[in-house]
C-alpha cells in the first residue's frame, strides 16, 4: 500500500539538523527549504508524475525529496555533504515508510562528476547557487535521457540561463543553455522558505530538453566560441574572437564565412549563429589538415 510521505516542517528541519550537530555551510549552499507549500508547487511546475524517475541534486534534509515522492515518483539524490547522505533514508523511512524507502537512491558525491543512473527523466533540485550552472550543463551533456526539470537557483543566475540575445544578461550560460533546450523562468521564491535565511534573492527555472544542434565535436567548438565571445563583452566579435581563430583578421574571415557582421557582438547573436560559427570553424580546421587553400 502506497503511504504518502509527511512534509517536512520547519521545527522538523531544524530538528534534523541539531541531531546531526549541523551548521549549515555557506560554501556548499546549503539552505533548507521547510515550507510545504513551496515544496508541492515546484513538484507541479516540473509535471512529476509516478512513472518518473527524478534525479535531485542536494537533497539536504530530505523536504524536496519527500514531496517527489509523495507524487509517486522514484528518486535519485545526489549529495556531497555525508552526513546528509547518511541521514536521508531514515528521514524517508520515517515520514514515507517503506513504499518511499523503496523509491529512493541516495548517491553520495559530488554532482559534477558522479556518475548518474541510466533512466533518470527529470531533474528537480534545490541547486547549490554558486555552481548551478556548471551542474545544469554537466548533467544535460551526461545524462542523455534527461528530457526537463525545474531547478530553484539564485535569481541573477536563473534569470542568465532564461536571457533571450540583446539582453544586458544574456551570456555564455544562456547560449550554452539553449544549445540543449528552452529554459525559462517559472517564477520567484520568497526567502523565508529557507533555513536559514539566504541573503539572495530566488527563482524557478524550467526547462525541456530539444534534439542538440550538433555532436559533441561541434558543441565543443561552438562553446569555446560562446567563452571567447563573452569574454570581454565590450568588444567586437572581431576582436574577442581572435584567441580562438588566429587573430582579428581570421575572425573577420569565420565570421563572413557564417554570415555574420564582424562589428556585431556576442550578445546580439542565438544559439543558431554561434552553431554557424562552430561548423565554419571546424570546416576551416578540415580544409587547412586537407591542406586546401
Amino acid at each position: 500500500m502506497t503511504v504518502e510521505p509527511r512534509l517536512l516542517t520547519p521545527a522538523d528541519v531544524r530538528r534534523l539538523a541539531a541531531g546531526l550537530g549541523l551548521t549549515p555551510a555557506k560554501r556548499l549552499g546549503q539552505n533548507f527549504v521547510h515550507d510545504g507549500n513551496t515544496v508541492r508547487r515546484i513538484v507541479r511546475l516540473a509535471g512529476v508524475a509516478p512513472a518518473d524517475i527524478v534525479l535531485e541534486v542536494g537533497p539536504g534534509l530530505g523536504s524536496l525529496t519527500l514531496g517527489l515522492l509523495a507524487a509517486g515518483a522514484s528518486v535519485v539524490a545526489i549529495e556531497l555533504d555525508e552526513r546528509l547522505a547518511a541521514l536521508l533514508p531514515a528521514t524517508v523511512a520515517d515520514a514515507a515508510g517503506v513504499d518511499g524507502g523503496a523509491r529512493l537512491t541516495v548517491l553520495s558525491g559530488d554532482a559534477m562528476t558522479e556518475p548518474v543512473p541510466a533512466g533518470v527523466t527529470r531533474l528537480v533540485a534545490n541547486l547549490p547557487y554558486n555552481v548551478a550552472v556548471p551542474i545544469v550543463l554537466r548533467l544535460l551533456a551526461d545524462v542523455p535521457s534527461l528530457a526537463s526539470g525545474v531547478v530553484m537557483v539564485q535569481a541573477e543566475v536563473g534569470e542568465r540561463l532564461a536571457a533571450s540575445p540583446g539582453s544586458k544578461i544574456y551570456g555564455a550560460p544562456s547560449v550554452k543553455a539553449a544549445w540543449y533546450g528552452r529554459f525559462a523562468l517559472a517564477g520567484t521564491v520568497g526567502r523565508s522558505v529557507f533555513w536559514p535565511v539566504p541573503n539572495v534573492d530566488s527563482v524557478l527555472v524550467r526547462f525541456e530538453r530539444h534534439a542538440p544542434p550538433g555532436d559533441d565535436r561541434l558543441r565543443g567548438a561552438v562553446f569555446r566560441l560562446v567563452d571567447a565571445a563573452f569574454q570581454q563583452r565590450r568588444k567586437t566579435l572581431r576582436q574577442s574572437l581572435a584567441s580562438v581563430t588566429g587573430g582579428p583578421a581570421a575572425a573577420a574571415a569565420l565570421l563572413s564565412a557564417a554570415g555574420l557582421d564582424a562589428g556585431d557582438r556576442g550578445e546580439r547573436l542565438d544559439v543558431g549563429a554561434f552553431t554557424a560559427l562552430g561548423r565554419a570553424l571546424l570546416r576551416g580546421a578540415r580544409e587547412s589538415a586537407n591542406g586546401t587553400p
